[in-house]
């Protein structure tokens, strides 16, 4: 051996081997229960991050069940990651000048094609750096076809199950992402803001929000509210309007807020749109899809303030707030304003704040979904570790869950199924870019006289139908008036409608003729754990639970065990703007993977955060070489090699194997992952090291016993840090790898 440790030299040659051994892919075996864990997906957009490097937590996992000798399969994928994906790609275009609204679909979509294309290669390669031991020839990727075709044929089983409709219904929407989100993709932060008092008659009224008077249909107060008791009936006057608009009573309406009145808004917020259903009030939009005020809606048509409207149309939503308070300021409306801390909801892409647009979207129904995703729970059929701390969490999200918003603004993603007539529907707003190269929108109706089909499709980009339009599931002519001028939604799935389905879509269920399903689905279904960051157990692991009950009637996993977040040494998130992010393949290419990977799991607690630092990272980098210089110490021509006698200490070193091996396989069984590494560590180093080849070394200990423990030791590091250990294994017993041994017996009558 080496005198020294070089990961470099060996790592790479070591991932090959186990490649090449098979060791990675399962062989169905129906006398024995398989053990299956999927990959949480990484994002097909970028490189790994140190929160990708945790996936060491579900290798730990797979090693240790294959050991064991169950028929083990740790399958591997890569996610589109829809606007997260076409997110970091528009900044690409930003740099050369260009941008997303230069291109018709097809070429941006083909555009975003090439560029993930290169970045999935480039995520499957770092995780082999990593060691995590996939199983490569079961990689998928959610827009391989068949995925496509099996999340398309769930969107019609949804449909002709009436889970699914279209509503014209309140979204939260980026205007600088171009789409709507989910209540879940939406960020709030704290932000220090103003409450203003405006004069509205009868009544002031106080809000964060005076740029959209224009859209208010009423003035709500409390039926309780002593105050106010004569107001109801009466009419309240919008300022700088003078539009009248009349004074409701609702429930809703909080009395220590502000003036205690609300103005009604039904267009622009969503407590406002519940209120406003209640009580029939019109729904008025103000705000496009840019983020700027729009006074297209008729309410505003022959109004003696036209020129106040036009000198605001077009303005986007902070200028039209300075410019409106200046206005009412000067007219006298403006009564006071109070400093206000609230809280902000903003895009979890890129920041924007979320505009609240009553737009058509693509709804699913999920509450009869729900339903029995909450009861695997309590039933114990699945189970949630760590229970105490995330059991409620998931309980509280899903006892309260509403209809989800599936559709998203974007290019980049499978569209949603469905196809629009033009003739049928000649009000379809439609933009384009024309073989001209000139970027045209409108209504059909009017496009259609300048336009032809052909181009209009060739060209197209975006589609906006209204909310009575007629729509078929299928492509083809048109189903009512057999014209061949039909169009499909551009609207595309929301990235976790795919990664939803994804125990069903990669183990080959087939949605349309489950009947169909593949061998691998019959026998690797339900999975057996589900590791992953505890931050998308809404996100993802939720929807996954509702869809596999669904559609196959089980639940897909028996255990989510649910790890935490990488911090710095401090605590704080890892962010680049606070320049304490540590790159995971940098830290493999200074310090090997197995440091890494132990770094990330000793001292861990279940649900606990990762304190991570580069000394900490050093430090386990020195464990690796006290492991190799172990090994090559034991495997010395040098040294006295007596396998027969027995000397003193060797009953002691036995006992504490035995009982390192009993602890570290209670450990993995309950996912203590964290004190198994560290206990493992502290045997290693202080007892087998430090103390068991001193005694050796001064004849009170003999060789087959240190061998051999030092062997039984080595098999319980190796889910730990793979590469050393078989590195060192191979000097002992080259005939085997280390990765397809068997794990140490234990010793005791309950079986593990």
């Amino acid at each position: 051996m080496e005198p020294k440790y070089d990961h470099r030299a060996i790592e790479e040659k070591i991932y090959h081997r186990w490649e090449e051994s098979g060791a990675f892919t399962p062989q169905i075996n129906p006398q024995k229960k398989p053990f299956t864990i999927l990959l949480p997906l990484p994002n097909a957009n970028d490189p790994m991050h140190m929160g990708h490097a945790l996936f060491t937590v579900g290798d730990i996992l797979a090693r240790y069940h294959r050991m064991l000798g169950d028929p083990t399969l740790w399958l591997p994928g890569a996610d589109h990651a829809g606007i997260e994906t076409q997110y970091v790609y528009e900044k690409h275009l930003a740099k050369e000048g260009k941008s997303r609204f230069d291109f018709d679909r097809e070429t941006l979509f083909k555009m975003v094609w090439g560029f993930v294309e290169k970045n999935r290669e480039l995520n499957k390669n770092q995780l082999k750096r990593l060691g995590f031991s996939l199983d490569w020839t079961r990689y998928h990727y959610s827009l391989e076809p068949q995925i496509v075709e099996n999340v398309l044929a769930t969107f019609r089983k949804l449909y002709h199950d009436k889970l699914l409709y279209r509503g014209q219904r309140l979204v939260n929407y980026c205007p600088r992402c171009g789409t709507a989100f989910s209540e879940l993709e939406v960020d709030y932060q704290e932000r220090s803001d103003f409450l203003y008092y405006l004069n509205y008659g009868p009544v002031s009224v106080a809000t964060t929000r005076p740029e959209t008077i224009f859209a208010d249909t009423a003035v709500a107060i409390n039926p309780k509210d002593k105050r106010y008791l004569k107001l109801p009936g009466q009419q309240a006057t919008i300022p700088l309007l003078n539009l009248t608009i009349p004074i409701i009573t609702d429930p809703a309406i909080d009395i220590k807020f502000g003036s205690g009145a609300l103005k009604v808004t039904p267009g622009h917020d969503p407590l406002d749109f519940e209120i406003g259903s209640r009580h029939h009030l019109p729904v008025i939009s103000i705000v496009d899809r840019a983020g700027r005020l729009d006074f297209s809606d008729p309410r505003f048509n022959g109004l003696r303030e036209k020129a106040i409207l036009e000198t605001l149309s077009g303005l986007k939503i902070p200028a039209a707030r300075e410019k409106i308070l200046e206005l009412l300021v000067k007219s006298g409306a403006l009564i006071k304003k109070e400093p206000l801390t609230h809280a902000v909801g903003i895009c979890y892409r890129c920041g924007t704040v979320i505009e609240p647009l009553l737009l058509p979207q693509w709804f699913v129904k999920t509450k009869s979904l729900a339903e029995p995703a909450i009861a695997a729970i309590k039933t114990g059929k699945t189970k949630i570790v760590p229970q105490k701390r995330f059991a409620k969490m998931y309980f509280d999200w899903m006892e309260n869950i509403k209809d989800w918003n599936i559709s998203r603004q974007i290019v980049w993603g499978p569209r949603i199924p469905v196809w629009y007539c033009l003739d049928c529907n000649a009000e379809i707003q439609i933009g384009f870019i024309s073989s001209r190269g000139e970027k045209v929108s409108g209504p059909y109706r009017v496009l259609k006289e300048n336009y032809p089909f052909a181009e209009i499709s060739r060209g197209l980009q975006t589609l906006i139908a209204p909310q009575d339009a007629v729509y078929q599931l299928e492509p083809g002519p048109c189903q009512k008036c057999h014209s061949e001028q039909t169009l499909q939604e551009t609207d595309t799935f929301d990235t976790w409608f795919l990664s939803g389905q994804w125990p069903l879509t990669t183990l080959g269920y087939n949605v349309a003729h489950p009947e169909e399903s593949s061998g691998d689905f019959e026998y690797f279904y339900p999975t057996s754990v589900l590791d992953t960051l505890w931050d998308i157990l809404f996100f993802w692991v939720g929807r996954m639970m509702m869809f596999g009950l669904y559609l196959t009637g089980e639940a897909p996993f028996r255990v989510i065990h649910l790890h935490a977040r990488v911090v710095d040494r401090t605590g704080q998130k890892m962010s680049k703007s606070r320049g304490n992010v540590i790159d995971p393949i940098i830290m493999v290419d200074k310090y090997g993977a197995d440091a890494l990977r132990m770094a990330l799991t000793a001292g861990v607690t279940p649900g606990g955060d990762i304190a991570l630092s580069e000394e900490k990272i050093i430090g386990y980098r020195n464990f690796a070489n006290k492991i190799w210089n172990m090994g090559r110490f034991l495997s010395s021509d040098k040294i006295k090699k007596d396998l027969t006698a027995k000397s003193p200490g060797d009953a002691a070193l036995e006992l504490l194997v035995k009982n390192l091996v009993r602890q570290t396989t209670d450990y993995l069984r309950t996912y203590r992952f964290g004190q198994a590494a560290e206990e493992l560590y502290r045997v290693t180093w202080h007892e087998l090291a430090d103390k068991y080849i001193e005694e050796y070394k001064k004849g009170l200990l003999s060789y087959s016993v240190l061998k051999n423990s030092y062997l039984t030791i080595l098999k319980l590091l190796h889910p730990f840090i793979p590469f050393v250990t078989e590195a060192v294994w191979d000097q002992f017993s080259p005939e085997k790898l280390l990765i397809s041994t068997s794990w140490p017996p234990i010793h005791r009558t309950d079986k593990i």
